[in-house]
């Protein structure tokens, strides 16, 4: 079993918000292959399906952000999934808008969703895919983190969700590996 947790906050309020990139790519990924986010449990939503071949657990924490672990430890215990089985996919204030980075493990880098999860599981070893939504030339970090996107970010939106959604795929599919080989340089500016 695989889990595809995408990090986000739960809500209306926070749907279009640079900080729920997490929840939008993982539901793409669910809907190319009819995996229907409706169950509810482990504090959280999620679905069960194939990816390709791979039996995987996609799941939409409903926790707010700074208590993700609390969602992913219940998931992975009860389904039994290995934590280098886990992909995690989260907004990156240090990577430019439309920049993607997968790891497989490292520190929060700030990212409270990140430090809930690595506090609760006491590992750092699942892999991550951060998706860039920049820095705020001035101004106030968390109102841009929590803010809608802008008319240019809006425009690369659908773009940026679906080169993520692959990267994610891909991680499932092929591993961690062969998705940074392919992935790691990947820039929006390039792809439009």
């Amino acid at each position: 079993m695989k889990l595809l947790v995408g990090l986000g906050n739960y809500g209306s309020e926070y749907a279009a918000t640079r900080h729920n990139i997490g929840f939008l790519v993982a539901e793409q990924v669910a809907g190319r292959f009819g995996i229907a986010l409706k169950k509810k449990g482990y504090q959280g939503i999620y679905g069960v399906g194939a990816i390709a071949s791979q039996q995987t657990t996609i799941i939409l924490p409903q926790t707010y952000m700074n208590r993700s672990g609390a969602c992913v430890k219940a998931v992975s215990c009860a389904l039994q999934v290995e934590l280098t089985e886990i992909v995690v996919i989260y907004d990156d204030l240090d990577l430019p808008f439309g920049r993607l980075k997968i790891s497989r493990e490292g520190g929060h880098g700030g990212h409270n969703g990140i430090r809930d999860i690595i506090s609760t599981l006491g590992r750092r070893d699942f892999v991550r895919l951060r998706v860039g939504i920049g820095k705020p030339d001035h101004g106030d970090v968390t109102r841009h983190v929590l803010g809608a996107f802008n008319s240019t970010e809006r425009d690369g939106l659908p773009t940026m969700v679906a080169a993520a959604a692959d990267a994610a795929e891909l991680i499932i599919t092929g591993g961690a590996a062969a998705a940074m080989n392919k992935f790691n340089g990947f820039n929006l500016e390039e792809n439009l």
